[in-house]
């Protein structure tokens, strides 16, 4: 374990991965004393309980079409997870407790869960204990998918329907979401302008929507939160109307390339101030309203290439010390979202390099230092474990 533990700190694993080509993930096993820089006083944690990863298969599964016409011919599966997150974990010392499976942009939740259920069933999968699946919740069959999902199997315990949408979809220039393109791209969070104008927002969530969330409670079910922090705010009062469904936002609320883009000439190390203001005023407001949590993870959306050097690592580190400080530990877990390689799995396409999981969680925790060991396991399994009903 000695010896595992100087090697995670010696390496890191950046990887890449072409957008249409079905892939077996590839490592470029490369030396980041660079990287890492001093490693200090960083420990590991003993238990990891993953809040966030994904299953893929898109030539296997006809419920991937979506995908499919998207991202193309891809595939992760529970055994390179479990190789990539398990095991590389257990090797220095930290133990994989459990994990939970969020969708991928189904064209059918329930089947999607019935798939994952499968994977657990027949052992493939060993480290799955949730499962977050997809509903759209402004469709009037929201009540009925609700219904199918938790029927395709008893590890469902909520929904996540990805709001990104800052305007039309520009191929990933901006923080609207690829998934939008299937409703349109309708801001469900501030709703559309309807005076006939291109653009702008009548600052309404969408009457459907509201409707297909207020739903959840009556399932028992949760929401994952994807959105981009100007939808924040928004997201907030809808949230304050309906205290009985639990709500988690997804990566650290998604501040998007605060340092710029991660680019050779690119020495900026001052956030920009405006997207950290939106940023800060969302989570502030999402922080005082009690049944709503937050993931710590995809760190490399808010700083692409964040591990390369000191001086971006230290701009991520504030991002989520204030993220902890503002909902504290019992109400914030840490997630990999693991599901193809350490570059995708950190920055979704921001980048070509990112930490592996020894290297993710070494760093996290030193961002955490000065907790204490009882917040430290709400921080990496705790939490989460609560939040999903583990």
């Amino acid at each position: 374990i000695i010896l595992s533990r100087l090697i995670c700190t010696a390496l890191c694993e950046p990887t890449s991965i072409g957008a249409n080509t079905r892939h077996t993930v590839e490592r470029e096993v490369t030396p980041v004393a660079v990287l890492l820089g001093n490693p200090g006083k960083m420990r590991l944690p003993e238990e990891l309980f993953d809040a966030h990863h994904h299953f893929i298969d898109t030539d296997g599964n006809s419920f991937q079409s979506f995908l499919k016409s998207v991202a193309g011919s891809i595939a992760y599966t529970p055994e390179e997870y479990e190789k990539d997150v398990k095991y590389s974990l257990s090797s220095v010392g930290t133990r994989l407790s459990g994990s939970v499976h969020v969708e991928a942009m189904p064209d059918n939740g329930a089947e999607e869960s019935a798939w994952v259920q499968e994977l657990v069933t027949s052992g493939r999968c060993t480290t799955v204990k949730a499962i977050v699946g997809s509903v759209n919740l402004a469709s009037s069959d929201a009540s009925s998918e609700m219904v199918n999902l938790k029927a395709s199997s008893p590890l469902v315990r909520g929904v996540r329907w990805i709001l990104d949408c800052v305007g039309p979809f520009k191929d990933g220039k901006t923080a609207t979401h690829v998934a939008t393109k299937r409703h349109d791209g309708v801001d469900y969070l501030r709703g559309n302008n309807q005076s006939g104008k291109t653009g702008g927002f009548d600052g309404d969530v969408v009457p459907s929507f509201e409707a297909g969330f207020a739903m959840l409670a009556d399932h028992k079910l949760s929401f994952d939160l994807q959105c981009a922090p100007s939808q924040l705010l928004k997201a907030a009062e809808l949230f304050q109307r309906h205290p009985n469904v639990p709500v988690v936002i997804d990566h650290l609320g998604k501040p998007r390339t605060v340092l710029g883009d991660d680019e050779p000439n690119n020495k900026n190390t001052i956030p920009d101030a405006e997207e950290i203001r939106v940023w800060r005023e969302g989570m502030q407001a999402m922080s005082a309203i009690p049944h709503v949590y937050v993931k710590i993870s995809m760190l490399g959306y808010a700083v692409p290439g964040w591990i390369k050097n000191p001086e971006r690592e230290a701009v991520l580190r504030n991002l989520v010390r204030e993220t902890v400080n503002l909902f504290g530990p019992r109400r914030c877990m840490v997630a990999t979202n693991w599901w193809a390689n350490a570059a995708l799995s950190d920055a979704d396409g921001l980048s070509d390099v990112g930490p592996d999981a020894p290297c993710l969680c070494k760093k996290i925790a030193s961002f955490f230092d000065g907790y204490s060991d009882v917040e430290m396991q709400r921080l990496f399994a705790g939490t989460a474990k609560e939040f999903y009903k583990i």
